[in-house]
């Protein structure tokens, strides 16, 4: 096993992880792309090796991943993950560093959809997205959870936006709102998302499904 081309050994388990894992007719794939430290990785005092990888959300499994080396961070290494990847008609999900254009960009080329959270490094877009009247805006979905000693609520509303919003091909966003109580303490947090697809994309189960899930 030490002997093996780690690289290529990773490619051929994502090809073959994405050929198990292939959705059935009419169902789209949701991809989440999230940053993570290899487990066991760390000793010595030394930091674990972070790996960006590519997770199909309706199998929890892993279809690649590549090493963010020291010198460099995830961002570069967005689309190096995802050109291994057929994306076509994938809803893919990241977290806000990669509220990149040339991201948003890129999937929309290579016939993807995306949901992207906007924060603090994108702050014009991340404004924009707080100041719409969500309060005029229906709940799409809601779930509920109770485990490990705490309740936790999630919600979301989805509204089509104008022209005038700054980030490639955006035509929805979503407000997304957390709700947890732990021993009856109450917390919360609400974030905002730009997503390319159409209203006929956002309600697609693989889309709900994504989206409710704690990735974002």
């Amino acid at each position: 096993m030490q002997r093996l081309d780690a690289g290529a050994f990773d490619d051929l388990a994502g090809r073959w992880a994405q050929s198990r894992t292939a959705p059935r007719p009419n169902r789209r794939r949701a991809i989440a792309v999230d940053g993570k430290t290899l487990r066991g990785s760390g000793h010595g005092g030394q930091d674990g090796r972070p790996l960006l990888a590519a997770l199909d959300h309706a199998h929890g499994v892993v279809l690649g991943q590549v090493e963010v080396g020291a010198k460099t961070s995830e961002i570069p290494l967005f689309t190096t993950l995802l050109d291994r990847l057929g994306i076509a008609d994938a809803v893919i999900t990241a977290d806000a560093p990669h509220a990149q254009r040339e991201h948003a960009r890129y999937l929309v080329r290579r016939g993807a959809h995306y949901v992207i959270t906007g924060q603090g490094n994108q702050p014009s877009l991340h404004t924009q997205l707080a100041a719409l009247p969500w309060r005029d805006v229906p709940v799409a979905y809601g779930k509920r959870e109770r485990g490990h000693g705490r309740t936790e609520r999630r919600t979301l509303k989805v509204t089509a936006v104008a022209r005038g919003l700054p980030f490639p091909h955006a035509a929805q966003t979503i407000q997304i709102m957390r709700r947890r109580t732990v021993k009856g303490r109450w917390s919360g947090e609400t974030c905002y998302a730009a997503t390319y697809g159409n209203a006929g994309v956002a309600d697609h189960p693989a889309f709900v499904s994504c989206i409710v899930q704690p990735f974002l």
